[in-house]
């Protein structure tokens, strides 16, 4: 069959299953079952593939149809212009997490800094902070044992082992240190709204990097109290908070005694993030 059949007929059975990236995904699978960019596939859509390479990509297409991420079936996602390595213990990289990674490297460009990153997942945020931070220093925790696995592998993917460390740890178990920059995209839907979620998220991604409790504050107050006491003075806590979450994170950052700087607005001008110091 020849690539733009194949791409075509791809496409349309994810659009039979609502997928509204059909087109697009239907390339990239291809692409990645070829081991040839996009790019290259789609200057040469006459081009005949074998039987098993048709076999394979309708596998991928079955996956997807399923509502599994592209990111899962490809164990790969963008961010930060880097390729890291994703599974199903870890939360899929999101493009506004670039944003906040975006203000934290121009707020510290000039500084050596020491980093912790809670909740790291795939280690994206540090170690693309990391990547531009060329002096710096940081160390990511996670309490999922898999998730820290695939951070390292990460780390080391990205040259980063020596500027870096990651523990499977818990917030209470971090005592001694201070740092100058605490940064977490911590669980932060409602617990009662997660079933609301798109099926790609609720059927693959882990529940426990998404379930912030009744009211999804319950892991982000954790972060903040914790913050004041593992955090130098003036240091900066950089959180990543869900949609509509911005008064009620910014009281608690104020009765904790941290002073909003920055806040980063997503693609469609919601507050993602807020950017705080901790005052005397």
């Amino acid at each position: 069959m020849e690539i733009l059949k194949l791409i075509n007929s791809g496409s349309r059975q994810l659009k039979d299953k609502d997928i509204y990236s059909h087109k697009l995904d239907s390339e990239i699978l291809l692409s990645e079952v070829l081991s040839q960019s996009r790019e290259k596939i789609l200057i040469n859509l006459n081009r005949k593939i074998e039987l098993q390479k048709v076999k394979d990509f309708y596998r991928l297409i079955e996956r997807r149809s399923s509502k599994e991420p592209v990111a899962y079936i490809l164990k790969k996602k963008e961010f930060w212009s880097k390729s890291f390595l994703v599974d199903h213990n870890t939360l899929i990289p999101r493009p506004e997490t670039e944003l906040m990674v975006d203000k934290i490297v121009k707020i510290f460009r000039l500084k050596d800094i020491f980093i912790l990153d809670i909740g790291t997942g795939t280690g994206c945020i540090l170690l693309s902070i990391l990547s531009e931070l060329k002096n710096s220093k940081g160390i990511g925790i996670d309490i999922s044992s898999k998730a820290i696995q695939i951070a390292d592998i990460n780390s080391k993917k990205l040259k980063l082992t020596e500027r870096c460390k990651f523990f499977k740890r818990s917030l209470n178990e971090i005592y001694h240190n201070k740092f100058d920059l605490i940064v977490s995209n911590p669980p932060y839907v409602v617990k009662k709204d997660i079933k609301n979620l798109k099926e790609d998220i609720k059927k693959f991604e882990p529940k426990l990097a998404l379930d912030g409790g009744n009211d999804g504050l319950d892991v982000i107050k954790k972060v903040i109290y914790k913050s004041r006491n593992i955090l130098k003075i003036k240091g900066m806590l950089a959180l990543e908070i869900g949609n509509e979450q911005f008064k009620k994170v910014s009281k608690i950052l104020k009765s904790n005694k941290f002073k909003t700087r920055y806040l980063v607005k997503d693609y469609q001008e919601n507050i993602r993030c807020i950017i705080s110091t901790l005052e005397n």
